[in-house]
């Protein structure tokens, strides 16, 4: 067998299609996740905190250069300038991220398994009472007849 066609039938393959398809939509998904933190919840955390921009949070930890010209307080300009800064907002973020990602994944995956879930069986009839347990009982119920 040649290798195009090693490669074609291992490219075909439903579980490499699924994982494609996969990654796909989990990077678009990873899209809309980091925009709903980013343009909806950290705002709201933000003035729930009292203005806290979480992506602007940093340490600076290199020396400015003299022929820096912008804020001194933009993680963004500070690192475009290539000063070193420990961005902890940014991780904060990215943590936020990932918890939001991982609860919505976890849901999804849920919902899933309830829809992959064989409906139950009626619950089985019990099997017919044998014959000697039957005339045990009649034989009983005769004898509490007769001593009445």
């Amino acid at each position: 067998m040649s290798m195009v066609q090693e490669f074609k039938e291992f490219a075909l393959k439903g579980n490499v299609m699924d994982l494609a398809v996969g990654v796909i939509i989990g990077g678009a998904f990873s899209t809309i996740v980091n925009s709903v933190v980013k343009d909806l919840i950290m705002p709201v955390v933000g003035l729930a905190t009292g203005g806290l921009d979480f992506s602007n949070m940093f340490v600076r930890l290199g020396h400015v250069p003299a022929t820096y010209k912008g804020n001194l307080e933009s993680y963004k300009d500070l690192q475009t300038a290539g000063v070193a800064v420990f961005g902890y907002g940014s991780f904060i973020t990215a943590t936020i991220n990932f918890i939001i990602l991982a609860f919505i994944i976890f849901l999804m995956v849920k919902f899933i398994n309830t829809l992959r879930k064989e409906p139950q069986a009626a619950p089985a009839e019990p099997p017919p009472t044998p014959e000697d347990v039957l005339l045990l009982r009649e034989i009983r119920d005769t004898l509490k007849n007769q001593q009445s």
